[in-house]
């Protein structure tokens, strides 16, 4: 219930009556608080729909906060929420939001210009975090700027009509309510509501506005053409029959995405364009129909994120369609000394990568994933795809510009984050099945699992049951090198815990090392091992 706090100011004696001045309650100022931030929030998500490179104030931030939280808060947060770190981050901006706007509220009741003045700092740190990147525009700041103008206004505006500014009354008790404190609440209450349906209709408008950006028709129009040599269907044998072990291919539905990017780009192939410059002799320029129009190839490749975890989800195998890299780059043609790829997308990200990798691996400038247009969120309509090597570093999706440059000379991305400048993918082999602290009935079991080496290829993988010697377990068949590799191993189980570890030898006869490594700064490394209750 809104109320007023009366507070009552004496009178010189002789009867006159006394002064009551009246500040809005502490419902009513938290509630002042709240419609003014979310009034400001929706306001901030509409102007960000105007324009398709604006953003509301929230993803500002939250971009901002990706950019600039320390490595180890990342890490946490990945290994913390996987997927889904992107959304918890929203959710915790809009929780802070929300508690921001409460304080506001609450110190607003007697000092509404410093509120009101809360609302514009609030503002301002979208309006920095929309201008972090070279080429910004102040255009990207207006979606900031008209949030804290509506936050503020909007303030001011409840405050007023919650608080008249004095009451004349006749001697009464301090605690008793003004006469007009009725009319003051229902006059309160009206705006309050116009307030909310503001915001509603504001940020609903600011969604359905965004919409018309969207790539989703301009990637739904896209027909891939037929290579003029197909790669073959895999083989049944690369699959192994063990329950519970990951499908051979990903569905681009299930495939991790680890990205920067909190709001997905939406990049239609009209007016898309590709750039290759820096250290070559013919800067070139491509559309994405002259890309459809090229040589393009398949080919079957793992890819993995160095953020993966031992153990981890993060990694996953497609058939991609793209064109060869090294063929644009011949025709651009590499001057002497470019020792470094970098891709760069259209959201700022850079990633960098050695010349080499794209002539002694089948590296792609990938437009397909699966049989379909590669989906939104892993990087339509192009990115890059190169074999063997962690995808910060090598994989930059929503790809715009090629550039050929030094190592010495420039830093990516993560680089500057204290990531190492290359980064081939480390041996690894997974346990899919048993789930770790899953429970079995005892008796034979299926364990199972895949194994990863790309560029160089699984040999072998071995299974320890507790302390027992290693025992070979049975592959699947190898498609290629640059692909995981699936295998299986029968195990007659007895009552009771136990616990069960894999590893893997790449097909050069290296054994996977069992020194434990966290990501940082160049991915995990360590045998797996899980405990299994067996009933």
């Amino acid at each position: 219930m809104l109320t007023t706090d009366p507070t009552i100011t004496p009178q010189p004696s002789g009867g006159a009556p006394a002064v009551v001045e009246v500040v809005p309650g502490r419902g009513a100022g938290m509630s002042s608080g709240l419609l003014a931030g979310a009034a400001a929030l929706a306001t901030g998500e509409f102007v960000g729909s105007l324009a398709a490179s604006w953003q509301g104030p929230v993803v500002s931030v939250a971009e901002a906060v990706i950019d600039a939280v320390p490595r180890s808060v990342k890490d946490f947060a990945i290994e913390t929420f996987g997927e889904d770190d992107k959304i918890a981050l929203v959710v915790g901006i809009l929780v802070f939001s929300v508690v921001f706007s409460l304080v506001l509220g609450l110190v607003g009741r007697r000092r509404p210009r410093l509120a009101a003045a809360g609302f514009g700092a609030f503002a301002a740190v979208g309006v920095w975090a929309s201008q972090r990147f070279p080429g910004s525009t102040l255009g990207a700041a207006l979606p900031s700027m008209a949030a804290g103008v509506a936050g503020a206004g909007v303030f001011l505006l409840l405050h007023r009509v919650a608080a008249p500014v004095a009451v004349l009354a006749p001697d009464e008790p301090a605690d008793d309510e003004p006469a007009t404190t009725g009319s003051t609440r229902r006059r309160f209450l009206i705006v309050s509501g116009a307030v909310a349906a503001f915001a509603a209709l504001a940020g609903t408008a600011g969604r359905a506005l965004r919409s018309r950006f969207d790539a989703t028709s301009s990637r739904n129009a896209v027909v891939l053409p037929t290579v003029a040599d197909p790669l073959p269907a895999a083989p049944t044998a690369v699959s192994t029959t063990a329950p519970g072990v990951s499908p051979f291919y990903t569905p681009n539905a299930d495939f991790y995405r680890v990205d920067t990017a909190l709001a997905v780009p939406q990049v239609p192939t009209e007016g898309w364009t590709l750039t290759v410059k820096g250290m070559v002799d013919n800067e070139l320029r491509l559309s994405f129909d002259d890309l459809l129009a090229r040589n393009l190839v398949e080919e079957d490749i793992t890819l993995t994120c160095v953020s993966n975890t031992v153990g981890g989800k993060l990694v996953g195998t497609a058939r991609w369609l793209g064109l060869p890299l090294r063929e644009l780059l011949d025709e651009a043609g590499v001057q002497d000394g470019a020792d470094q790829i970098i891709g760069r997308s259209v959201d700022g990200y850079t990633g960098g990568f050695p010349v080499s990798a794209a002539y002694d691996r089948p590296a792609l400038i990938a437009i397909g994933m699966n049989g379909e247009p590669l989906p939104i969120d892993h990087g339509f309509p192009a990115r890059l795809m190169v074999p063997g090597l962690y995808g910060y570093v090598s994989a930059t999706k929503w790809l715009t510009e090629i550039e050929l440059s030094r190592f010495d000379d420039f830093d990516q991305y993560w680089v500057k984050r204290g990531w190492d400048q290359e980064a081939p993918i480390k041996t690894m082999a997974r346990i899919d099945a048993p789930r770790s602290l899953g429970k079995i009935g005892a008796g034979q079991f299926a364990i199972g699992g895949v194994a990863w080496a790309q560029t160089i290829g699984i040999s072998k993988v071995e299974v320890a049951i507790d302390d027992g010697e290693f025992v070979e377990a049975t592959l699947a068949d190898e498609l290629n090198e640059n692909t995981w590799r699936q295998w299986s191993l029968v195990w007659d189980a007895p009552p009771g815990r136990h616990r069960i570890t894999a590893r893997a030898v790449d097909a050069d006869g290296e054994l996977q090392t069992d020194q434990r490594a966290e990501p940082f700064p160049n991915g995990a490394s360590g045998w797996m091992s899980i405990f299994v209750d067996v009933n």
